[in-house]
């Protein structure tokens, strides 16, 4: 078997932190993460959704050594060990989990380009790469598609890395995922809006306003500007690169209600994970109602011509609740991903185009 560094097969990361035990995937760089005070984040960011290592190679045995770190919540039931997806020129051939890494075998013999997409939601240190055969790295796409939001963009509740909604639009569209997607954190924080404005990218998108609203973090009167600074920062380094922002999905929950959201307690006590909304109407409140209405006000005011507003009753609405339920009443199931993908892949297409 041969072992071939890793450092220049990740992708899909901004950083690679160097550690006693490997290499640590980072989605936000490291002047971000020193500015960040909230342990949520620093646990989100590490996650490494849309992280894929890539590489071209004839190899018929691939294993990858890793090192994960799980999480649990109390009175909720434990995790399963995260998926790793196995693709081989571009399609899924092979999933994986173990908790020290994987081994793929029996593969075909033919020159080809390989996806291992690493566990999107459990925090995964990178330790070796052994295959039978040499290793090279495969090509990147021609165009970069830079998503931000929130744990539905991360992936929660997606069957595995590559069926989360964003991996399957960037499958179906050809292009190089970055997914800044941070569970509980898509929160207008600046040093994301930096890192946003400064990685590279040929369409830009953030879904705003779900953890806005459950985390009860501001009202309306701070809720316009600080969007149109978050916005603001981003044009500063793609001032001509298409830009969409897209609204809520439909969640009953906080529709009208605010937040903070919580978990359900009596579930919970019967193992099972489900949200709640907690607040009380009033004024000046956020609820996705208001954030949708406040966000196409935002976009419209700011008249720019490669700015786009996508609702995001549009990719998920009343009539696709119906059909599949969100699980835990906040995060869409592995069938609700796909059409979300589906829905929103024209979107990316177009701005593309």
């Amino acid at each position: 078997m041969i072992t071939t560094p890793l450092t220049d097969l990740v992708r899909g990361a901004l950083e690679l932190e160097e550690t006693p035990r490997g290499l640590v995937p980072h989605r936000l760089p490291a002047r971000a993460r020193a500015q960040n005070t909230d342990p949520r984040l620093a646990m989100a960011e590490a996650q490494p959704a849309g992280v894929r290592v890539r590489f071209r190679t004839t190899a018929r045995v691939i294993e990858l050594d890793t090192v994960a770190t799980k999480v649990e919540y109390p009175g909720a039931p434990p995790r399963p060990d995260g998926v790793y997806d196995l693709l081989v020129d571009g399609k899924l051939a092979a999933q994986a989990t173990a908790p020290a890494g994987v081994r793929f075998a029996d593969l075909p013999g033919h020159d080809k380009d390989v996806e291992i997409w690493l566990p999107h939601n459990e925090l995964t240190t990178l330790v070796a790469l052994r295959t039978d055969a040499p290793v090279t790295p495969a090509s990147r796409a021609d165009r970069v598609w830079l998503h931000h939001g929130s744990s539905i963009s991360q992936g929660s509740n997606a069957a595995s890395p590559s069926t989360t909604w964003t991996a399957l639009t960037a499958l179906s569209a050809g292009v190089e995922l970055v997914n800044l997607g941070f569970s509980g954190n898509a929160l207008l924080d600046p040093f994301t809006a930096r890192a946003l404005r400064d990685t590279p990218a040929d369409v830009v998108s953030v879904k705003l306003g779900i953890n806005v609203v459950n985390a009860d973090l501001m009202r309306l009167r701070a809720f316009g500007p600080a969007v149109h600074g978050f916005l603001d920062t981003i044009r500063d380094g793609h001032p001509s690169t298409p830009l969409l922002v897209v609204s809520p999905l439909y969640t009953p929950i906080h529709e009208q209600t605010p937040g903070p959201g919580d978990f359900d307690h009596e579930a919970l006590a019967a193992g099972v994970v489900r949200f709640r909304a907690t607040g009380e109407p009033g004024e000046g409140k956020l609820t996705l109602e208001v954030v949708r209405e406040a966000l196409a006000e935002i976009v419209a005011q700011r008249a720019d011509p490669a700015l786009h507003y996508v609702d995001g009753l549009s990719l998920y609405g009343p009539d696709d609740y119906a059909e599949f339920p969100l699980p835990d009443e906040l995060h869409p199931d592995g069938a609700a991903h796909q059409r979300i993908a589906s829905r929103f892949a024209p979107w990316l297409d177009f701005n593309l185009s």
